[in-house]
């Protein structure tokens, strides 16, 4: 096998149909793609796990299920609890509403699998409430008491009270929640936007080095235009 495959096979487990063909099509490609993901997921400013579990929020906020499902184990492998996934989860509502909150049930019913919890089958609806009920059911009363905050923030109606509710910190810290926000609107490509949150993230006690590394990894699920747009917010080394 293949260093590329077998670099795979030991992240998913399997080798995902992506990878086999990337290979098949040009087995040099895939090596360097495999040296350029390794070198961004080791841990450095941000830990492997923290890397994991923001590309999972960045992804359920741009409604991309594939790629935020592959990093749900990766978050999971690397020690990511239940309540640290929701939270992450919950900041993307910030981006994309509902959907997001829809996309992120995926993650949260496969973390389940993943720890072996039994869940309950998710009811489609598009009611902001009843989706946070949803998530509150699948974390239990001993770790939803974070959701429950956020529900009461959201049935008082006041846009301005929710953010602030999501984004302080709970299981996760507030750094790391402004980190994604920042992250979430580099891979959409909104320089402008990603970068008065990057000042925020500041703000919270991010480093440049920990917005740097959330730079490469949205290069890796958006591409190099990622990288462009993250970097005009980066204070020169």
């Amino acid at each position: 096998m293949s260093k590329g495959l077998e670099y795979f096979k030991n992240v998913y487990d399997v080798v995902p149909g992506w990878v086999q063909k990337m290979h098949n099509y040009n087995p040099d490609i895939l090596d360097h793609y495999t040296n350029l993901r390794g070198d961004i997921m080791k841990p450095g400013a941000l830990s492997v796990k923290e890397k994991d579990i923001l590309l999972v929020g960045m992804n359920a906020a741009r409604l991309y299920e594939r790629s935020m499902v592959y990093h749900t184990k990766g978050a999971i492998d690397g020690g990511a609890s239940l309540p640290e996934l929701a939270e992450y989860l919950l900041v993307s509502y910030l981006y994309y509403g509902a959907q997001a909150l829809i996309t992120g049930v995926k993650s949260l019913q496969y973390a389940c699998e993943l720890k072996k919890v039994e869940v309950s089958e998710f009811k489609d609806t598009e009611e902001p409430a009843d989706i946070l009920n949803y998530y509150i059911q699948v974390l239990g009363e001993e770790n939803s008491s974070f959701v429950k905050k956020v529900l009461e923030a959201l049935q008082s109606g006041d846009q301005r009270v929710l953010q602030e509710t999501i984004l302080c910190s709970g299981a996760v810290s507030a750094k790391l929640k402004h980190i994604l926000m920042s992250g979430i609107y580099i891979t959409v490509l909104n320089g402008e936007e990603a970068g008065e949150w990057m000042e925020k993230a500041r703000n919270h006690g991010a480093t440049e080095s920990e917005l740097a590394e959330t730079g490469y990894i949205c290069l890796l699920t958006a591409g190099i235009p990622a990288w462009f747009e993250a970097s005009d917010s980066l204070i020169e080394k």
